[in-house]
């Protein structure tokens, strides 16, 4: 029940307090899977919150599949390769425990979902099918037609529901209660009702998701993939790592952003499954130009190998009026496109594009952040109590991201960290005094003082410049140069961060105010660790270092310093365990050929 500052703290703010022995912030399927496995091992004092309704996560967006070797087609596949994949994939930065954990895994998870229900496309024989994605050697990428994070979302809520976990929605988490050594729980407010939120919390997870949504043309929700997971980790003295490697995915939708029916589209993800399935990319020549940058592999190779070959045709003047090239599966049969691709098919249709028919433009938009905050082989920070699943972690993916594998990271580790948590949960716990008073009042003061406040500055013109800032100078290309000028620009945006108009808590513009904060802090560490990194390795290229150096097969990892500011290092990485480096010394690779 509402408990008055004056109370607790000494000062006359209400808040909602909420005991509780985990608080999972984040509702998508990383939340939901460690949801379920914290209930499914005894555990019943388990909170989920969610910035949105039920069942409305980003992970919805996640349309071309999810990995694991189940040798539906390709019986010779094993974790095994799956991790020598992932690792060749994330140039061998990868923590190798983190990834085997995962490709370990994921065939038992695939397994179980099907076994709660889950929506995958099947085989004539009724198994579950698997297609090709890029960079991989075999056919290991189960789906479910081009809406897998859909499907696999609605069998997880579906799961927990019947499992009947709390879950409170339009919750948003702006501060956790730590400090530095340990995590107390969490502090927010109620989107609908604006009441502010305390949660005392014994162990706290976090799948808030990545910061893709930091550039101006993004695969996220405008609203989602804004920093939140790293930013709160860090800010309560977790260490973030190899927060340099955003992935830009070679194909989102390139429009005309003067046009209002196709502007909400820029950058929207053009699944990788249009590829997988045989999708040809093309430049205004009509030249299938990945034939020059990647013969073998062609438009199945890397993300990021593919993503700077339709830059470079771009730059060179072979590119589209909307700054892109053509993708084109007009070849294939147009029921089959409509059964492999049918949200992809609808989505051209309803714009007047017939994908059957006619190719598509599209250009590399931000996808994904590899880096994250760091923890161990359970999940757990170097904050005792606080974990950190999905794409809030860092580790899984290295350099680059293995499509296919974001939603494999997300249940898998969703059942290690809920199994780790299960052994170790002690009840809430009790936030100390202290932090009531130094920490927890100061926070609910200065987001009552956020808002109503009649500044000069429009919110949302500051996310977008911001997001403007980081697409020029930190994008597919940079250097030194670029990046310096980045970071001070960003010093600019937070002296207008501090005069910002904005609306009542429940409004959309203080939601936005948040955001922006979340989004400077993961701004912030994506600029200072792409400077660090002085060579090109996977999504990171540096055209002033354009070679991969030896020297730097070492994680970047920043920390708060103790005067202020963000303090870098580098760790060196570990091996891979035996099995996995006979698979990468075995060379396994995809012939894209044989998909002609």
């Amino acid at each position: 029940m509402p408990e008055s500052a004056a109370e607790a703290a000494g000062e006359s703010i209400e808040y909602e307090r909420t005991d509780v022995s985990v608080l999972v912030v984040g509702a998508g399927a990383a939340g939901a899977r460690a949801a379920i496995e914290l209930t499914e091992r005894g555990v019943d004092d388990v909170l989920v919150l969610g910035k949105r309704g039920h069942g409305d996560a980003h992970t919805t967006w996640a349309r071309g599949g999810i990995n694991g070797a189940l040798g539906t087609h390709d019986p010779e596949d094993s974790p095994a390769i799956h991790a020598a994949d992932t690792l060749n994939e994330g140039h061998l930065i990868n923590d190798p425990a983190l990834v085997e954990t995962v490709t370990e895994q994921m065939p038992a998870r695939l397994r179980e979902l099907d076994e709660w229900g889950m929506d995958y496309s099947r085989t004539d024989d009724g198994a579950i099918d698997q297609r090709y994605f890029g960079a991989q050697s075999f056919r290991r990428t189960a789906f479910a037609g081009d809406h897998t994070g859909e499907s696999l979302l609605d069998t997880l809520v579906d799961r927990a529901q019947s499992l009947s976990i709390p879950y409170r929605e339009n919750v948003m988490i702006t501060k956790l209660v730590a400090d530095g050594d340990a995590v107390y729980g969490a502090v927010g407010f109620d989107m609908d009702t604006g009441t502010f939120q305390l949660f005392n919390a014994g162990t706290v997870v976090l799948a808030a998701g990545g910061h893709a949504a930091i550039y101006n043309r993004h695969t996220s929700r405008d609203d989602e993939n804004n920093g939140d997971g790293a930013a709160l980790a860090y800010d309560a003295g977790a260490t973030l790592m190899d927060m340099g490697f955003i992935q830009f995915h070679p194909t989102g939708m390139a429009v005309d952003e003067t046009d209002p029916e196709w502007e909400p589209w820029s950058g929207r993800l053009v699944t990788e499954a249009v590829r997988g399935e045989g999708g040809r990319l093309f430049n205004t020549e009509g030249e299938r130009f990945m034939r020059r940058y990647s013969p073998d592999q062609m438009e199945l190779d890397a993300r990021d190998v593919v993503a700077r070959s339709i830059a470079e045709e771009v730059a060179a003047g072979r590119g589209t009026e909307h700054g892109g090239v053509y993708l084109d599966i007009s070849h294939r049969d147009a029921d089959f496109i409509r059964e492999r691709l049918p949200r992809m098919y609808e989505r051209f249709q309803e714009l007047g594009v017939d994908m059957a028919r006619e190719p598509v433009e599209v250009a590399p938009t931000s996808h994904y952040g590899m880096g994250g905050v760091a923890v161990d082989e359970t999940g757990e920070t170097d904050v005792d109590g606080l974990f950190a699943i999905g794409e809030t972690m860092a580790g899984v993916h290295g350099a680059n991201r293995l499509g296919g594998n974001s939603l494999a990271e997300t249940v898998a580790f969703g059942v290690v960290a809920g199994e780790t948590v299960a052994d170790r949960v002690d009840g809430p716990g009790a936030i100390p005094a202290d932090l009531l008073d130094t920490l927890v009042d100061p926070h609910l003061d200065d987001l009552a003082s956020t808002a109503n406040r009649d500044g000069d500055e429009d919110v949302e013109a500051a996310l977008a410049a911001l997001r403007d800032t980081m697409w020029e100078h930190a994008g597919i290309l940079r250097d030194e140069e670029s990046l310096r000028a980045g970071l001070d620009a960003l010093e600019e945006l937070r002296e207008r961060a501090s005069d910002l108009d904005v609306g009542p808590v429940t409004s959309e513009s203080f939601e936005f105010a948040v955001d922006l904060g979340f989004s400077l802090t993961a701004a912030e560490a994506v600029l200072r660790g792409a400077l660090e990194r002085e060579e090109s390795r996977g999504a990171h290229y540096r055209t002033d270092y354009p070679e991969t150096d030896e020297a730097w097969r070492r994680n970047v990892t920043i920390e708060r310093a103790d005067i202020g500011g963000m303090a870098l290092s580098t760790e060196p990485v570990d091996e891979p365990s035996a099995a996995v480096q006979a698979a990468l010394d075995e060379g396994h690779e995809l012939d894209y050929h044989q998909l002609e």
